[in-house]
């Protein structure tokens, strides 16, 4: 089954991030059993050249790539589209205006404004016709939710149509209330809550980035009720994974 139509659904589905531009990191990656991998523009010195390199490899991997944004933008989406992405994770929705311009900026007129051009994605221009069927079918677009103002209005986002998923930033969420990174304080923690039953109240699946790699904390945000999970990220799962076994190795000399 798709992904889109996994989101649809409500299943649980796991999915990290890469940050670096290597292609054996994201095949290895897509090798592990992710159902999912995003694709970090926004906090990482991938290209655009980098990113169609790395969305042919999980193209031959059959793991969807979503590609997180720098910003709201449509002419970056048009491109990361083009390049063949699954689907776009787009930073700071604020408001369902902000969520429908992210909507439109996908899909061509007459359900969005998209531009029209020949690159990967459209068989480099022999199957343009498949492709615009192959968007209504697959094209994923999750908004993350990363501020305060977004909360005020998370109803009103979620109810866009063509948002498929979200997924809370809970580093810039916390910052955007005046605690930056005190993720366990009680109004961060009410804020997060509220997104959390939004998206049941709505039947819209969604989920939070757990930045560490460290499943007992994916457990609980499972148990809580959240379907649409980042678990960490390449550069964390590396440096963990060397520094614990280097501790181990020195532990025991």
């Amino acid at each position: 089954m798709q992904l889109k139509a996994k989101l649809a659904r409500s299943e649980l589905t796991i999915g990290s991030w890469i940050t670096l531009g290597h292609p054996a990191i994201a095949e290895i990656m897509a090798s592990a059993g992710f159902d999912w991998l995003v694709l970090d523009m926004e906090h990482s010195v991938l290209e655009l050249s980098e990113v169609q390199t790395i969305i042919q490899v999980l193209d031959g991997k059959h793991c969807p790539a979503i590609v997180r944004l720098t910003s709201n933008h449509p002419d970056q989406i048009k491109r990361v589209m083009d390049a063949g992405a699954t689907g776009i994770m787009v930073p700071m929705i604020k408001s369902a205006a902000d969520a429908q311009a992210a909507v439109e900026a996908v899909y061509y007129p007459p359900e969005g404004k998209r531009g029209v051009g020949l690159a990967r994605a459209q068989g480099y221009g022999a199957l343009f016709h498949e492709y615009r069927q192959w968007l209504k079918n697959n094209a994923v677009i999750i908004a993350m939710i990363e501020h305060v103002d977004a909360v005020y209005h998370i109803d009103s986002i979620l109810s866009v149509p063509g948002i498929d998923a979200y997924i809370i930033g809970p580093y810039d969420l916390s910052g955007s209330m005046g605690r930056p990174g005190e993720l366990d304080h009680p109004q961060v923690h009410d804020a997060i809550q509220q997104i959390l039953d939004a998206g049941h109240r709505l039947s819209k699946p969604g989920g939070i980035h757990v930045i560490e790699p460290e499943p007992d904390a994916l457990q609980q945000r499972i148990n809580a009720g959240f379907n649409f999970l980042g678990y960490s990220l390449d550069i964390r799962i590396l440096d963990t994974l060397c520094r614990n076994h280097m501790q181990t190795i020195r532990s025991q000399l």
